[in-house]
């Protein structure tokens, strides 16, 4: 079943058209990508669909009582509530039905009712209607939902109680995709979800998209989530749209083989065309042939003509070519400890870079990645450590905040200016293989976009011939063909780099090792980021089993020596202290289970395979209560006996 149509859709911006005749199909669970470039007009069309916008010619229709949610390019929730309160509030029916309850529990505790049993009948089956209504929709999981989606995005018990308007602009942007999910309309519609997501959340939502149980249309730069999410690409580029099958991958493959397809029977016509040409140009004036040559004339204009083929736009063309080589040893970290204000983020941090190796800096937000690099330029201090460049090294930056662009300077002169020998015109023709032309090396810097403003990042940072660079999120901005373009850039490059990035597709290209970031310092892998959760995933495996194998085997507690003592009240004493001191060890082995048990049921509960599984919740709550029960009656035997026993102590 289709859900959504887009039939002959038009949008015009005045006498230019920006996409016309577009047509675009969402079936029932399906998963859709809009991809194209910056400018194509991918989020120009989702507004049409989503119903704030109307097209200029064309319909778009659904299916009868469709529900959808959509989720602007960095639209943040704005909202008075708190966390929970504003989540709570997707479930305002359930909660309604779940008061209505208790009262007919209530109603059936009572004795006159009780009593009259024509009454007693009614309540009866009115509630355990209401019941089997309240399990159908999830209303003995939807908390724990709401706690798995929220700790999905990173937000833990802290958060819970805090107003939403004292978040940051990110935490908001993700909230309202958070209640985005939590109301689980039949079609999602996400401009760009992935923006500012750290790699562990972006993992946590791809398993939750692969899992949801309506249809999602997307539009998004990260081609590494549109491989494990999307079955459906649609290509905005010309004006126009195709439809690829698949995912981002094998649309590369199959638009790749498109063109070659349509080029091969172009080239074919126009061979032909030549030759035909050719014939009449050489026979149209003799007479013997002339009549051939105008048979072949009529034959040329009633040729259907195949167009020329319509490949991928223009796109920058650059290179970093390093003035010089340096070392072997390009950069040593050893025993650096990272933060701000004396607060430590991580340590110990160390690296070991080598000339010609990739290095890619992983880890969660806030862990301290741009500022490793920050720190490494000497533009913030270690906390501790040492910090060692080798011989010849050449350092150039990409800062991803873009914070040494000069706002009011013109694209040709933020570029002159730093190399004012190079004439003009060798300046303006650097500029336009960066897709700076004519009138915009005259625009003022504060003036670009994201995208604009990033390539002439890398515009700038190609000029200065550096043999070492450091990259700081180069990706953000890019469209896809950018994207490309600046790894097959950096592959080429003839030096060393050391990046941080969000983009896995990204550092699967251009990594040769992946450095992850984590409180407890650095962690090194051989490999790119594929090859990174492949390791993570082994070792993970290992752990869980190592603690299995050490719950299976419960140790026992090593009994401590004592001193044969004269007297028996003494033996006595020491025989009691001994047996508490095995008594509060077992309370606290005890309490160990429980806590991992407990861990375990909640990590079970918040996976998002159980959210539609009403029975699974309601036997995982109950779980839940006694293990919570028993573990603070443990806690509360163990502070006993353990007061008891510093009194010996003592």
């Amino acid at each position: 079943m289709i859900l959504l149509q887009v039939q002959q859709v038009t949008r015009r911006f005045g006498a230019s058209v920006l996409f016309s005749n577009v047509s675009l199909d969402v079936p029932e669970h399906g998963r859709v990508a809009l991809v194209g470039r910056n400018g194509a007009g991918k989020s120009t069309l989702l507004k049409m669909i989503a119903g704030e916008t109307t097209p200029d010619e064309g319909q778009i229709t659904t299916k009868r009582g469709l529900t959808f949610g959509y989720q602007a390019q960095n639209a943040g929730l704005a909202s008075t509530k708190t966390v929970w309160a504003e989540m709570m509030s997707v479930f305002a029916k359930l909660q309604t039905m779940e008061k209505r309850m208790h009262e007919l529990e209530v109603s059936m505790s009572d004795p006159d009712i009780i009593a009259n049993q024509e009454q007693f009948n009614q309540v009866s089956a009115t509630y355990d209607q209401l019941q089997q209504d309240f399990s159908d929709q999830n209303g003995y999981g939807y908390q724990a939902e709401i706690r798995g989606v929220l700790h999905g995005f990173e937000f833990d018990e802290d958060y819970y109680d805090k107003p939403i308007n004292e978040l940051s602009g990110g935490q908001r942007t993700q909230l309202a995709l958070a209640k985005l999910l939590l109301e689980r309309p039949d079609l999602l519609i996400l401009d760009e979800p992935t923006n500012h997501l750290d790699v562990e959340t972006l993992t946590w939502l791809e398993g939750y998209l692969q899992g949801y149980p309506g249809a999602i249309l997307v539009v998004s730069h990260d081609r590494y989530f549109l491989d494990h999410v999307v079955n459906d690409v649609y290509d905005m580029a010309h004006g126009g749209l195709v439809h690829y099958p698949g995912n981002y991958s094998h649309y590369i493959d199959a638009k790749a083989e498109r063109l070659r397809r349509e080029w091969k029977e172009y080239d074919k016509q126009q061979t032909e065309i030549s030759k035909l040409e050719d014939f009449v140009n050489k026979n149209i004036v003799r007479a013997s042939t002339t009549k051939r040559a105008q048979a072949r004339r009529k034959q040329l204009e009633k040729m259907d003509r195949i167009d020329r083929p319509e490949g991928d736009e223009k796109v920058a063309r650059f290179t970093f070519r390093p003035h010089r080589q340096s070392g072997n040893i390009v950069l040593d970290v050893v025993n650096g400890a990272i933060g701000y204000d004396n607060q430590t983020l991580c340590t110990p941090v160390n690296l070991d870079i080598k000339k010609h190796q990739a290095v890619a800096i992983v880890g969660p937000n806030g862990i301290g990645k741009s500022t490793l690099l920050k720190t490494i330029l000497g533009r913030l201090p270690a906390i501790q450590g040492q910090i060692i460049f080798g011989t010849g090294v050449d350092t150039g930056y990409y800062d991803q905040d873009q914070a040494t662009l000069h706002p009011k300077k013109t694209v040709l002169h933020e570029l002159w200016d730093d190399h004012p020998t190079t004439p003009e015109g060798d300046i303006r023709s650097i500029l336009g293989s960066f897709l700076f032309t004519g009138s915009d090396v005259d625009k003022a810097v504060h003036s670009l976009s994201g995208g604009e403003k990033a390539r002439l990042l890398l515009t700038k940072l190609a000029l200065r011939h550096d043999n070492f660079l450091m990259l700081d999120e180069p990706t953000n901005h890019l469209d896809i063909d950018s994207r490309e373009v600046l790894e097959n850039a950096l592959n080429e490059f003839d030096g060393t780099i050391l990046f941080v990035s969000h983009d896995r597709y990204f550092i699967n290209q251009v990594a040769t090792e992946v450095v992850e970031l984590e409180p407890s310092g650095t962690t090194r892998y051989l490999g790119n980021y594929d090859y990174y959760v492949d390791k993570k995933a082994e070792q993970d495996a290992y752990a869980a089993q190592e603690a299995a194998e050490a719950e299976a085997a419960h140790p026992t507690v090593d009994q401590p020596k004592q001193t044969q003592v004269n007297y028996q009240q003494q033996k006595d004493q020491q025989k009691a202290k001994r047996k508490l001191s095995r008594q509060v060890e077992a309370l606290e082995e005890q309490m160990n289970d429980l806590d991992a048990k407990k861990t375990a049921v909640e990590t079970e509960m918040s996976a998002p395979e159980n959210f539609n599984d009403a029975d699974k919740l309601a036997d995982l709550q109950q779980e839940l209560t006694d293990v919570t029960t028993q573990l603070n009656e443990t806690e509360e035997s163990w502070t006993e006996k353990s007061l008891a026993l510093e009194d010996f102590e003592d």
